[in-house]
């Protein structure tokens, strides 16, 4: 990100910025921007967690940078003020220096935060009201694309997302997101049932996700039922599950189900995509691979627009 800022635009000229790092040394640094290829010419790299020795910097750096990256605010020390590095108290100090230095210098000061098991900024939310911006970078830690949400923008909406993608030059941004929800076509792609498609709206961007269903007969009256819903909400699908026996007449026991690339179905538009996918696999008939799926399904199983 750096690297990118320092480069400029049409709009404005090169320019240097400063990386402030406390996680790791210069050095560091270093190893990996060659490893990833990354130009250094124009990120300025410097190590430290005292805060006043931090903000000295920023002031005095000649030329003016563009920006400063603080990587992170948890890693950053404010002398004279109680508790450890990352604790609810100096978090809350140093993110206040951070936004005293930028008004007085007119830099904007990005701050890289630690996020703890629930996927939230760790620390006080104090630190979500001090800075303007808000960005989230999710994904799951086994696929290799990464979502960059905005939580918080005070600059303007908070509906546009970025879909990436971890390669070895680093993130680099994805054209057509649709391909990582859907899986791969191959010669039998006609022959597979269980298969359906819908679209979603995350921020203000759509998306094609496949969803997938696999549903297995009773061998014997005493079998128990297994069903395993994978990244479809449970409640949602018990209730679509339930409609489909009650006004469809079908006698459904063991289903599985899941959202091809990680994806976590919110919205209630998908709900005729799984049934769909459901009847697809019960009655082993393919779903062309052109047809979308897009509605909700109320309890008396009609249909509703969204």
């Amino acid at each position: 990100m750096c690297a990118v800022l320092s480069q400029g635009c049409e709009v404005c000229e090169p320019a240097p910025v400063l990386y402030v790092s406390g996680e790791e040394s210069v050095y560091q640094i270093g190893n990996r921007a060659s490893r990833m290829q990354i130009d250094p010419e124009g990120v300025l790299l410097y190590s430290s967690t005292d805060l006043d020795d931090i903000l000295d910097n920023i002031c005095n750096c000649r030329p003016k940078p563009r920006a400063v990256v603080v990587d992170s605010i948890q890693t950053v020390n404010l002398k004279g003020v109680s508790g450890g590095f990352g604790s609810i108290t100096q978090v809350k100090e140093c993110a206040t220096g951070f936004l005293h230095v930028a008004k007085q210098t007119d830099i904007p000061i990005f701050l890289v935060g630690h996020v703890n098991k629930s996927g939230d900024i760790a620390g006080p939310r104090t630190l979500e009201h001090v800075v303007d911006v808000v960005l989230y970078l999710e994904g799951d830690r086994l696929l290799s694309h990464r979502i960059l949400r905005t939580v918080k923008n005070r600059f303007g909406s908070t509906d546009e997302i970025g879909v990436l993608e971890m390669g070895q030059d680093g993130l680099q941004p994805i054209r057509n997101p649709s391909e990582l929800y859907i899986s791969e076509r191959n010669i039998d792609q006609d022959v597979l049932a269980g298969l359906a498609l819908t679209v979603i709206i995350d921020g203000s961007r759509p998306f094609l996700v496949e969803i997938q269903g696999l549903c297995c007969m009773s061998r014997s009256s005493g079998e128990s039922i297994v069903r395993r819903f994978n990244g479809v909400q449970d409640k949602r699908a018990e209730i679509i599950i339930a409609v489909l026996g009650k006004q469809a007449g079908l006698k459904l026991h063991s289903i599985f189900l899941n959202v091809v690339g990680g994806v976590r179905l919110e919205e209630s538009a998908a709900d005729l995509a799984i049934a769909a996918s459901i009847c697809s696999s019960v009655f082993e008939i393919p779903i062309p691979f052109d047809m979308a799926f897009i509605g909700e399904i109320g309890l008396g199983g009609e249909l509703r627009t969204v």
